[in-house]
């Protein structure tokens, strides 16, 4: 997607996450202009990512958990197991016992907790929505989000990976990747929450989820390859970029 197909909506608030104060964000800099700049820089750079890998949304929601604190890797490993089980449904996992649970996602780590908590969003799943994934997506967007955040082991970047990538809602996901980008280039200040640098990308791009996706992958990929703790700042597509700081 070209720098085109995002509209300048510096005044447009998005009414899908209540609104909150952004003085946590770096004052006298045009935010929409760099979030655009940005985009176009890395996506001149990586082109269409595609993101995110699944079959299914029911497997997107399952990874969404499997990745916590781990390397993509060793989900793709863990997927692979379940689905040469043939557990990998509502259905499938609600059936096997946690410990075989555990078991098969092993290489994704913290398997066991993993495990429980995988139990519990298809516990959820099957008593809020009769285990419909196409039930869940047709939830009211803020509704379904308050409801993620009690299930056990789902925080907010887990549950926006839910409502994006599974759900195809246009809820913009914030990583660690993302703080650090941001931070460097001294757009937010350290101490800004989850929810304002969310909203500092739902304030000033259209609410479209292509544009979410690809964003927020291109922002992995950028952190992945360039933005490291030591960062590779003079080959990283956003070099041009002003005020880069190399540590975090």
């Amino acid at each position: 997607m070209s720098i085109d197909g995002i509209a300048s909506y510096g005044q447009t608030i998005s009414d899908l996450l209540p609104s909150e104060d952004l003085s946590l964000m770096k004052t006298g800099c045009d935010s929409a202009g760099r979030l655009r700049r940005m985009y176009a820089l890395m996506d001149a750079h990586f082109g269409d990512l595609h993101w995110w890998p699944a079959d299914e949304p029911f497997e997107v929601i399952v990874g969404a958990i499997l990745t916590q604190n781990t390397a993509w890797r060793n989900v793709t490993l863990a997927i692979a197991k379940l689905k040469e089980a043939e557990v990998l449904s509502p259905g499938g996992l609600d059936g096997i016992g946690e410990d075989r649970l555990a078991d098969l996602i092993r290489s994704s780590g913290y398997y066991r907790v993993k495990a429980g908590r995988l139990k519990a969003l298809v516990r959820f799943l099957k008593e809020e929505y009769g285990g419909s994934m196409d039930c869940l997506a047709a939830e009211e967007t803020t509704t379904l989000r308050s409801k993620l955040l009690k299930v056990h082991g789902i925080g907010e970047e887990t549950a926006d990976s839910i409502l994006l990538y599974a759900c195809r809602k246009p809820v913009f996901v914030v990583d660690a990747y993302t703080r650090r980008i941001l931070m460097r280039h001294e757009i937010i200040r350290p101490q800004a929450s989850y929810a304002e640098v969310q909203n500092l990308f739902m304030h000033n791009l259209a609410p479209d989820v292509y544009l979410y996706n690809q964003y927020h992958a291109l922002i992995v990929n950028t952190g992945k390859e360039f933005c490291k703790k030591k960062g590779l700042c003079p080959q990283c597509p956003l070099k041009e970029i002003s005020s880069v700081m190399t540590g975090d």
